[in-house]
C-alpha cells in the first residue's frame, strides 16, 4: 500500500510546485517542475546583484560562498564531498569535460552500449574521427528482462580498452543498471590502461536513485538538475572521483579553473572540481538549484524519495499490465521511475499528443518505439489513476 504521509503531507508539499497545478505531469526525466522557492531564489539573486553591484568586491565575496554552497548540497545528495564536484551546464556538458579529457591515441578504445543518449553518442564518434579511436557498441538494451548487463560488458573489454561510456538508469528502457559490479570489473579488467575508467550518464539517475558515488566506485558521474531535482535549466555537474581526477585535462580553460599568482597571471590549476570549471557562469540559477534541493529535503531524504518512487512506479506498472493492449518493457517491477510500455494498434505519439491535450504530459521514445511516463515522489496515486482512465478511454474509442 502506498503511504500518503512523510515528513510533510505529499498534497501540502506539492503546492510549492506551481507547475503541478494545472496539469498532470509524467515528463520529470524531460525536465522537472520547479518549486516555487527556486523561482523567487533566482529573482531575489539577481536584484541582489543589481542593488550591490553586478562587478564589486562585496559580490564575488557572496557569489562565491553561495556557489560553495550549492556544491555541498549537491555533494550531500550524492553521497560525496563538495571537492569532487565539478559545476556545469548539463549532463552533455559534463560528459564532454570527460570524454575530451583524455589523451587520446590511435588504437584505444572506448566502449559505449547501445542505449546511450545521442548526444553522447555524437560526441563519441566526433573523438573517434579524430584521434583515430575504435568505438564498440555493446548490447545492453536485450538484458532489460534478461541477462547480466556486467558479463555482456565484460564481454565485450579488450586490451586496448580505456573507457567505459554508460547510462545509470537508461533513459529509454528504465533499467538501472549494477553500476558497482561494472566499475569493479572495468577497473579489474588487464587491459593496456589500467583502470579501464568508467563514464556514467546520470542524467535519470540523480535525483531518483538513492546514491553514494565514493561507495560505487564510479569514476565520471555527469548529471543535471533540471530534471528530478526539478531545479532550472542550464546548471548540473560532473562527480570525478579522487582516483580518476589526475586522468583527466581541461578542453575549455578559465579563470575559474586555476590559481593565480600575485600578479594575476594562472600560476596552477586548482586541484578539485573547480579545475574543469570556466568562467562566469549564470549564478542565479545556481542559487535555484540549491533552493530546489532544500525542498525536496524538507519532504525527505534522497532514500525515503526514491522509495516512494519505487511504490507509486510499481504502481503504475502493475495497473498497466492490465490493460489488454499495453505491454511493459520492462517484465517485472521498474527500480525507478521510468515506466515504458508499448500500445498496440496504436500510434505512439498520436497517443501522446492527444493525451497531453487532457492534461497528461508524457512522452514517446524512438529506440525501443516506446511511451515512457516518469513517475517522481511528487507524483500522487489518483493522478496515476486519472492517467489510466483516460488511456483505457482512448483505446476505447
Amino acid at each position: 500500500m502506498i503511504n500518503s504521509l512523510s515528513k510533510t503531507d505529499l498534497k501540502e508539499h506539492r503546492q510549492q510546485f506551481p507547475g503541478l497545478i494545472n496539469k498532470t505531469y509524467f515528463n520529470f526525466g524531460g525536465q522537472g517542475t520547479m518549486p516555487q522557492a527556486a523561482f523567487e531564489a533566482i529573482i531575489d539573486t539577481h536584484k541582489y546583484i543589481q542593488q550591490v553591484g553586478p562587478f564589486s568586491g562585496q559580490i564575488h565575496a557572496w557569489l562565491n560562498k553561495r556557489v560553495n554552497l550549492l556544491r555541498e548540497a549537491i555533494a550531500l545528495e550524492l553521497g560525496t564531498t563538495s571537492q569532487t564536484i565539478t559545476l556545469t551546464e548539463n549532463v552533455t556538458a559534463g560528459c564532454n569535460i570527460a570524454l575530451w579529457g583524455f589523451d587520446w591515441q590511435a588504437g584505444e578504445r572506448i566502449l559505449m552500449t547501445d542505449c546511450e543518449h545521442p548526444g553522447i553518442i555524437a560526441t563519441v564518434e566526433e573523438i573517434s574521427r579524430r584521434f583515430g579511436v575504435e568505438v564498440t557498441i555493446c548490447p545492453i538494451m536485450d538484458t532489460l528482462n534478461h541477462g547480466d548487463p556486467a558479463e555482456v560488458i565484460q564481454s565485450h573489454l579488450t586490451e586496448n580498452t580505456r573507457l567505459v561510456v554508460l547510462s545509470h538508469l537508461l533513459w529509454n528502457t528504465g533499467q538501472v543498471l549494477p553500476l558497482k559490479k561494472i566499475n569493479q570489473i572495468c577497473h579489474n579488467y588487464p587491459a593496456k590502461y589500467q583502470p579501464v575508467r568508467v563514464l556514467v550518464d546520470a542524467a535519470q539517475s540523480v535525483g531518483s536513485l538513492a546514491l553514494n558515488l565514493p561507495e560505487l566506485e564510479v569514476d565520471y558521474y555527469a548529471f543535471t538538475g533540471h530534471k528530478w531535482l526539478c531545479g532550472p535549466a542550464g546548471v548540473g555537474g560532473l562527480y570525478i572521483s579522487q582516483e580518476a581526477f589526475s586522468e583527466l585535462n581541461p578542453t575549455f580553460i578559465g579563470w575559474r579553473g586555476v590559481d593565480l599568482n600575485t600578479k594575476g597571471k594562472p600560476e596552477a590549476w586548482k586541484q578539485d572540481g573547480k579545475k574543469f570549471e570556466i568562467a562566469t557562469s549564470a549564478y542565479p540559477e545556481y542559487e535555484g538549484l540549491r533552493s530546489a534541493i532544500a525542498t525536496h529535503q524538507e519532504w525527505g531524504t534522497p532514500t525515503e524519495r526514491y522509495q516512494k518512487i519505487c511504490e507509486l512506479s510499481q504502481y503504475l506498472w502493475e495497473q498497466l499490465q492490465q490493460i489488454e493492449q499495453i505491454s511493459s518493457l520492462k517484465h517485472t517491477p521498474p527500480e525507478a521511475g521510468l515506466v515504458s510500455f508499448q500500445v498496440t494498434g496504436v500510434e505512439h505519439k498520436k497517443l501522446v499528443d492527444t493525451l497531453e491535450k487532457q492534461g497528461f504530459l508524457l512522452r514517446t521514445i524512438a529506440d525501443p518505439d516506446c511511451i515512457r511516463a516518469c513517475v517522481h515522489y511528487l507524483t500522487l496515486k489518483e493522478e496515476i489513476d486519472s492517467l489510466l482512465t483516460v488511456i483505457k478511454s482512448e483505446l476505447e474509442n
